[in-house]
């Protein structure tokens, strides 16, 4: 099973491939430009970012870490149509567990109405925010998703200064 090469997200089906990589959906291969320029940042920036976040605040809630990814899954569907996916966060293990809760929740309620693929979808998806609930990330390191998206923060970051400092034609 493949995962996306942006978010780290399990792909079960379709998703997009460019250039040798693969993503679960349209919003992270618009976000995977920078995956390039991401692995150029150099490790001690990208070790300070880490550590500034994992050992600060949840910036959900406002309260104390330590700070991680934790992803939430969804899936709606009705008659034929039916959508699903994957939504990262980075916040603290109350606040994630809540979230993968809420959408546990969502799917339980909105996810079958599909045929087949709600019938399919809607277990594995509850599956995955209960397994979330119950193993989440190790609180006393970060989590290489967490380094991840924060790489992936801090390219982008460079990416808008050099545009900002670009003389207007």
């Amino acid at each position: 099973m493949d995962k996306c090469d942006y978010c780290g997200s399990r792909i079960f089906f379709g998703g997009v491939r460019q250039d040798g990589r693969r993503f679960c959906n349209n919003k992270c291969y618009q976000e995977g430009y920078l995956l390039p320029m991401s692995n150029e940042v150099p490790a001690d920036v990208v070790q300070q970012q880490i550590d500034t976040v994992h050992q600060g605040n949840c910036p959900k809630c406002r309260g104390r870490g330590p700070v991680d990814v934790h992803t939430s899954y969804k899936v709606y569907s009705l008659i034929y149509i039916t959508r699903w996916g994957s939504m990262p966060q980075i916040s603290c293990q109350s606040c994630g567990r809540n979230k993968q809760l809420l959408m546990a929740g969502f799917c339980l309620l909105f996810g079958w109405w599909g045929i087949p693929s709600g019938l399919i979808l809607t277990p594995v998806q509850i599956t995955r925010n209960l397994m979330g609930v119950f193993s989440p990330p190790d609180p006393r390191r970060p989590s290489a998703l967490l380094e991840k998206l924060i790489r992936l923060h801090v390219a982008r970051q460079v990416l808008a200064n050099s545009q900002a400092k670009r003389p207007l034609a």
